[in-house]
């Protein structure tokens, strides 16, 4: 299929190739998934698959190409300029491939990287008011949901300008992209193979590659770690001031609430980072607060996590480290002493009775 669609390529004007390749290029990691999958039975809610593409041209002789896909925060795939065959970084990253899909898969993409470079090499020859150096982005897939439905998206951009999107059955120029995108946008969506070849890959495959993903792959992704948080000093760019620093790591999935607190008032200038990588997989954040070094009585940092339950971790400034449940816990605890050193004292007591 793709090397009859190559073959007429080679045969049309450069401006239509070139729209076809920004047009279906994109999507061709999602072409091999199998329609006859059926539905999987590990269901998430709000699982988004997204492949992404970065294409670089410094000049007329110089570009490269790189691709990765994740699936919500982990990835699972990568394509980079250097190599003719995709990473699968996953073990469970082939999903229900069979051998002979994955070797179709790799054909495609050297035929892609070839062809997408050449033709938008010759798209900048033809529009005078394009130059080097450049930068293509595409961002594919869909969002899977938990009641079985999903909603895919399709976007470009050129030179880090929104410049199209596909919405329902159409190519649509996005507000502010320059003119001459008129005339992709009029030649794909002539081409009514090609819209129908992309919904379907959007609206059907995707979601049900989703599924399977999630289904190889449920024991990592429905892995829990939890989190490890600690309070530290920060430097204060004011004198008179404190920066109250509360360190949290060690925990999976990403998604994370920290928040420094009076009370049950959420201190709005909490300053948190970016979420970053741990080297084992699992993630670390520090949120900040910048006090009066006299007002730090009754701050505490709360942290809550998925795998946490309801039992949020909250660390006082000033030494009271706690928990929600560390005093029950404690309760039961000395309960549990009491009664078994009561055991102990009627053994006693009643062997000596006996005596």
């Amino acid at each position: 299929m793709w090397r009859a669609k190559s073959k007429v390529l080679t045969s049309e004007p450069r401006a239509m190739q070139t729209s076809r390749a920004m047009g279906l290029l994109p999507c061709l990691l999602l072409w091999l998934f199998p329609r006859v999958w059926g539905q999987s039975e590990v269901q998430q809610k709000n699982s988004t698959f997204r492949c992404l593409q970065i294409s670089s041209f410094a000049n007329s002789s110089w570009s490269r190409t790189d691709f990765v896909a994740w699936l919500g925060d982990v990835q699972t795939h990568s394509w980079s300029n250097a190599s003719d065959t995709i990473n699968f970084l996953k073990p469970w990253s082939q999903g229900k491939f069979s051998h002979q899909q994955i070797e179709k898969l790799q054909h495609i993409f050297q035929v892609y990287r070839i062809s997408f470079t050449r033709d938008i090499q010759e798209l900048v020859k033809m529009i005078p008011s394009l130059h080097y150096p450049g930068e293509i982005q595409l961002s594919v897939g869909c969002e899977v949901y938990s009641e079985n439905t999903s909603e895919s998206f399709y976007q470009a951009a050129f030179q880090g300008e929104h410049v199209l999107s596909f919405q329902g059955t159409s190519f649509q120029k996005t507000p502010g992209a320059p003119p001459w995108m008129e005339e992709v946008i009029k030649v794909l969506n002539g081409d009514q193979g090609t819209r129908e070849m992309i919904q379907q890959l959007l609206d059907d495959s995707c979601p049900q590659f989703v599924r399977g993903l999630l289904e190889a792959g449920k024991p990592e992704l429905e892995k829990q770690e939890k989190p490890v948080a600690w309070l530290s000093d920060g430097l204060s760019p004011r004198k008179g001031h404190k920066q109250l620093v509360c360190h949290v790591s060690g925990f999976y999935p990403k998604p994370v609430w920290v928040m420094w607190m009076q009370g049950e008032q959420e201190q709005q200038g909490t300053q948190r980072s970016d979420v970053l990588p741990n080297a084992d997989g699992t993630w670390y954040l520090r949120a900040t607060l910048e006090v009066e070094a006299g007002a730090v009585a009754g701050l505490a940092c709360r942290v809550k996590h998925s795998s946490l339950g309801d039992q949020d971790i909250i660390l006082y400034w000033d030494g009271r480290d706690s928990s929600v449940g560390i005093i029950i816990v404690a309760v039961l605890a000395v309960a549990g002493l009491l009664v078994f050193l009561g055991v102990i004292y009627w053994k006693r007591h009643s062997y000596q009775s006996i005596q």
